[in-house]
């Protein structure tokens, strides 16, 4: 074994879930191969690293490209095809690899272009910014370990994953005696989770559940501007309740016969079962979450942690406060007990497994007090995301008069006042700012949100016109 030095490194740059790029330009071989020869570099010679991809059409290239780059220092590559991202965690997690790597871009809107990698510990958590910081440094540097590895390929992993399934939840989820349409969006979740399901004793029906990385039913984000022809199936087939995955299947939304369940809804739904259930205090989510789960478990004396947004450091704050529950109200839920890391076919279970009838969940929602949030992107180049939000201060952001009752910057700038809040933050994906208000009267919430917006909107064109100044 020695250190190679190639000749040119590459700049891989870790986003908020991963690497993310168009497949051929940032996404291509060269990045790809220097991300698996980096990792390979981490680990060291002799590890045994397990890769999964989603449905897109590019996932077979990806595979060979991070799987030569592993191989390349001495690493035994496994190939678990096509499965789940929650799949590959545990697999990588139960099925004893020093490292997990999933191919995909998730719930990306821009098939077939788009691809990406997502890296995972041996215990299924997802690399730390420390760990990606490393992978970037090595890819930068070229300075690689050299070895002679192999590629191999199991038919193990839909068992090793259906027997990570706790046989009491399962039971408890088949119980409920609801019918379940399971909409997988074309994606990874493809007759994989139905079949999970159907093996566990659930009977369900499907849609979208032939895998096709053009997405061609609906795209692979479910919401619910793109879930209508996922309700008019779920109304012909009688189902009560829909359940529907992202391209990658770590994010799962769920639609009743009344429409879609809404995504704060549904985390206190599942928050509230939780807290019951385990009898832990805290749920453990980030700064964009707004009030609903805090109404959810404060009656059962739990509460509501919030930090960096990003499921990776979700499972941290839940690991760090014995949390009951991890969540992001975009879908995600993280069952720490279980495993640190987005588990979309648990969240499924635990919502049956709560329900004793088609109409609980609306009746545990309606009981909470109505909640009026807004939502605006403020276009703003990545090179001055920073030099704006070091101009953003509570008494900017708020109208004058307004008392401020606590103040969050862990991940951008909360502002909570006695009845609302509101966040500015830097996307980790996109070229914008976020300004997120949430009231329980909808004027004030209008009010704010046309407040903060008018405020930071200023900064933005104001730094951007000096950095023009400058350029000229």
């Amino acid at each position: 074994m020695g250190t190679e030095l190639s000749r040119t490194g590459r700049e891989v740059r870790f986003g908020t879930s991963g690497v993310r790029g168009v497949v051929d330009d940032t996404i291509n071989d060269a990045t790809c191969t220097a991300v698996g020869r980096a990792l390979g570099t981490l680990l060291g010679s002799g590890a045994r690293v397990c890769i999964g991809r989603d449905s897109r059409t590019s996932g077979t290239r990806l595979l060979h490209w991070v799987g030569s780059g592993l191989s390349f220092t001495g690493c035994t590559v496994v190939d678990a095809g096509m499965l789940p991202t929650p799949a590959l965690a545990a697999v990588t997690k139960h099925g004893h690899f020093d490292a997990g790597v999933m191919l995909t871009a998730s719930h990306n809107p821009y098939p077939p272009e788009y691809n990406g990698i997502k890296l995972f510990e041996s215990d299924g958590l997802g690399f730390s910014r420390e760990r990606e910081q490393a992978i970037e440094s090595l890819c930068a540097s070229g300075e690689f370990t050299v070895g002679f590895g192999q590629v191999e390929k199991t038919h193990d992993a839909f068992k090793t994953y259906l027997d990570t399934i706790p046989v009491g939840l399962a039971s408890a989820a088949a119980s409920s005696g609801l019918k379940l349409l399971v909409d997988a969006g074309n994606g990874a979740a493809a007759g994989f989770i139905s079949e999970v399901l159907r093996q566990l004793g659930i009977p369900v029906v499907t849609v979208n559940d032939m895998p096709d990385g053009t997405f061609p039913g609906r795209g692979p984000e479910p919401n619910e501007s793109t879930l209508a022809s996922t309700y008019e199936a779920l109304l012909a087939s009688g189902a009560d309740l829909a359940a529907c995955f992202d391209g990658d299947a770590d994010r799962v939304v769920f639609m009743d016969r009344q429409g879609f369940l809404g995504l704060d809804g549904m985390t206190s739904f599942v928050a509230h079962h939780r807290v019951d259930l385990t009898g832990c205090g805290c749920i453990a989510t980030t700064v964009e979450t707004g009030m609903l789960p805090w109404y959810a478990v404060a009656p059962l004396g739990g509460h509501v942690t919030r930090g960096i947004v990003g499921d990776v450091a979700v499972a941290h704050t839940a690991l760090r406060e014995n949390a009951a529950l991890g969540a992001e109200t975009i879908g995600v839920y993280i069952f720490p007990e279980h495993g640190l890391y987005p588990e979309s076919v648990l969240a499924v279970l635990h919502v049956l497994a709560a329900s004793s009838g088609p109409r609980d969940i609306r009746d545990f929602l309606g009981a909470l007090p109505p909640l009026y949030m807004r939502k605006h992107k403020l276009p703003c180049p990545a090179a001055l995301k920073q030099a704006v939000m070091d101009y953003v201060a509570p008494d900017v952001l708020v109208p004058p008069g307004e008392k401020v009752r606590s103040v969050l910057t862990v991940d951008g700038l909360r502002v909570e006042l006695d009845d609302s809040w509101l966040l500015v933050r830097p996307s980790g994906t996109e070229p914008v700012l976020r300004v997120t208000v949430e009231s329980a009267d909808p004027h004030r919430a209008e009010m704010l949100s046309t407040h903060a917006t008018g405020a930071v909107a200023p900064l933005v064109q104001k730094l951007i016109s000096r950095m023009r100044v400058v350029d000229v």
